[in-house]
């Protein structure tokens, strides 16, 4: 039995002082040049020895000649390995010649230097005129907005449902969600609700004071408070904790796949994920509203019998007097509207993502926050100018 085999001999480079020479030897194939290779990734490897054994002249490295008489085999990997050193040696030397290849050797090598300086066409960034790019953005908001429009009316299509067969709701994600997005909430709903009570309570007392008005402390906050701040208030903070989460829990799902395993089961994901959270949510921001009313009051009625001489008594006395009961009603009347905006974006901007990493989620959070609190300030100053047109005043 005639066993052929065939020993390799490690592909090298010697440097040689005579006439600048760099000695190629053994075996240029893929098999050969692995070990060389590694030394040849970083090119300084190289460069020191050329800058301790080689002559320079003017700075850079004087003509270098790799003599290639010495190459037992090549093969593609070998002749790109040999064509990338002598690329990577242009700049620190004058010259570079090669001599004493074989012919099918050179051949080759001549095909990789041909293959591999041949560079896919750079192609200029594509530029738009103004109009053609704001003609192109304003196309892309309208497919945005009737693609949310189309997910609002699948929403609430489905609340519908579940309202008129409850046996379609989901009791037990209602709950959760109304203990995440409500309970736990309450705390930072409160500090800032408080805090705000206590800033306009300065800024507006200081003015008063000067008029020996300090009494109007109250209609100023109370108005303020019932009306305007504490929803609105509620609302952001809700909007950048609860709405943010809804987006990230559901884009999560997505990468994950796990919205389509729920299809797979015939589990409903509008049923599962959406309606819950929006019937919590229209639940508990009419509740959050009215504790934010009470702490942003509480915190109103101590700066004012600490620094303005307004007694709780006088405050709660002038409080039903100077605040009706319309402005309380008005910013109830609120929440359930923002709460809906907020649940709906947090929801469909989830949906949205549809490959991609935590990057990818992370970005979609952010376009979930910042449209909830835009959407909701908007919504907002619709209801300030609707309630003027029908003349619903401050005092009720």
């Amino acid at each position: 039995m005639i066993k052929l085999s065939q020993k390799i001999t490690k592909a090298s480079l010697e440097i040689t002082e005579q006439e600048n020479i760099i000695r190629c030897d053994g075996d240029w194939t893929l098999d050969g040049i692995d070990q060389l290779e590694r030394q040849l990734s970083r090119l300084e490897f190289l460069e020191e020895k050329l800058k301790s054994r080689i002559q320079f002249s003017y700075g850079k490295i004087s003509a270098i000649t790799f003599d290639g008489s010495a190459i037992k085999t090549m093969d593609t990997a070998g002749a790109l390995l040999l064509f990338r050193t002598q690329q990577g040696l242009e700049k620190a030397a004058q010259s570079i010649t090669l001599q004493g290849l074989k012919a099918h050797h050179a051949d080759l090598l001549q095909i990789v230097a041909n293959y591999a300086s041949v560079q896919s066409p750079v192609m200029p960034p594509k530029s738009y005129h103004f109009l053609e790019s704001l003609g192109r953005d304003t196309y892309q908001r309208l497919i945005q907005m009737m693609d949310f429009l189309a997910f609002v009316g699948e929403t609430f299509i489905v609340l519908l449902r579940s309202l008129l067969s409850p046996s379609h709701i989901r009791w037990q994600a209602l709950l959760t969600n109304l203990h995440d997005a409500g309970l736990n909430a309450m705390p930072i709903v409160g500090l800032l609700s408080f805090l705000t009570g206590i800033v306009l309570t300065y800024q507006g007392g200081s003015q008063l004071s000067t008029y020996g008005a300090n009494i109007f402390i109250v209609d100023l906050v109370g108005i303020t408070m019932l009306r305007e701040m504490a929803p609105l208030l509620t609302a952001i903070i809700v909007a950048g904790r609860s709405g943010s989460a809804y987006t990230a829990q559901i884009a999560t799902m997505h990468l994950t796949e796990e919205i389509d395993a729920l299809r797979t089961l015939g589990i409903a994901p509008m049923e599962l994920l959406v309606v819950p959270k929006l019937l919590a949510m229209i639940i508990l921001m009419p509740l959050l509203s009215a504790y934010a009313d009470i702490a942003g009051i509480f915190g109103s009625m101590i700066i004012a019998s600490l620094s303005f001489d307004v007694s709780m008594t006088d405050y709660l006395a002038r409080f039903p007097e100077s605040v009706s009961l319309t402005n309380y009603l008005i910013g109830i009347g609120k929440a359930p509207v923002f709460a809906a905006i907020i649940a709906l974006v947090g929801c469909y901007q989830g949906f949205q993502i549809k490959e991609g990493g935590a990057d990818v989620v992370g970005k979609q959070v952010t376009i979930s926050v910042v449209q909830s609190i835009f959407l909701v300030i908007v919504v907002d100053a619709i209801f300030s100018v609707l309630f003027s047109l029908l003349g619903i005043g401050l005092m009720g």
